[in-house]
């Protein structure tokens, strides 16, 4: 049994602003990674004891490059740095029998959900697929339901632990913290963290047969909101890219990946007009 680990930085116990998950300026910063070094080692910890024989951990923050080396855990494998095919859920194949999210927030524009975004808070408003509002936790479950990988494990903050709840119906969860603003949160101790995701983790993969990967009917329509009507323009270079609105653009197609792949372009292309 093989297990994908997707690990994000904001939704990690103790975390509360951008400082501290920016490798470029922030003082907190060394100390953040190792807090989610030690978050991502227990998932692996209970992994491993519920019966998965690999563990794949990718880096899925920012540079993805944040998860120390040499303190993982030393039977997982690591997928570090950018760019990467399928972003933060980088590792799927059909090999996959399950994918934790550990250290996941709320989607943009959720309330007291810390440091709150969906794959680009300077690019993106807003992401719908088939009229279904997404966060970073709901796109990398409908990517993983394309190699029948259901997502069995998210831990982060409150909000988006009830996000999963809504979306995925039956997933485990690990609150880390209750979100009172968007940089305020009160946080459970970091062992007590560690303690409660090894245990869940254990459950999810010893219950995994249970579990039933997140999909919808093709074609797929998406639906995006970006911030300036500049990034629009850019957008709309990417064949097949339509214009809804200034700030509004739509994008269909029969294949889920391919849709990704052009969502992930809009992304970049949106960043560079900024």
């Amino acid at each position: 049994m093989k297990i994908l680990i997707s690990a994000d930085m904001e939704g990690i116990s103790g975390i509360v602003a951008g400082d501290q998950v920016d490798s470029r300026s922030g003082q907190d910063y060394s100390w953040a990674r190792g807090i989610m070094t030690e978050e991502v080692n227990r998932a692996i910890k209970g992994a491993l004891a519920g019966g998965a024989q690999e563990v794949v951990v990718n880096d899925s923050h920012g540079s993805m490059r944040n998860i120390i080396p040499d303190k993982l855990h030393p039977e997982a494998t690591l997928i570090s740095g950018s760019l990467k095919e399928l972003s933060m859920v980088q590792g799927l194949s059909d090999e996959v029998s399950g994918v934790f999210l550990v250290g996941y927030h709320g989607r943009r524009g959720t309330r007291a959900s810390i440091l709150d975004h969906t794959y680009s808070g300077r690019v993106l408003r807003r992401l719908q697929i088939n009229g279904v509002e997404l966060g970073e936790m709901g796109m990398n479950a409908l990517v993983a339901g394309q190699f029948e990988a259901p997502v069995i494990l998210i831990t982060g903050d409150d909000s988006v632990c009830a996000e999963g709840q809504e979306l995925l119906g039956n997933v485990y969860t690990v609150e880390v913290k209750k979100g009172l603003s968007r940089y305020s949160a009160e946080c459970i101790h970091p062992e007590k963290a560690g303690e409660l995701i090894e245990s869940k983790a254990r459950e999810a993969v010893e219950n995994i047969s249970s579990f039933k990967p997140f999909q919808m009917e093709s074609p797929y329509r998406l639906e995006m909101d970006v911030v300036t009507s500049a990034m629009a323009d850019a957008c709309q270079l990417i064949p097949g890219v339509s214009r809804l609105e200034a700030c509004t653009l739509t994008y269909s197609h029969q294949d889920l990946l391919t849709l990704f792949k052009a969502f992930r372009a809009m992304l970049t292309l949106g960043g560079v007009a900024g």
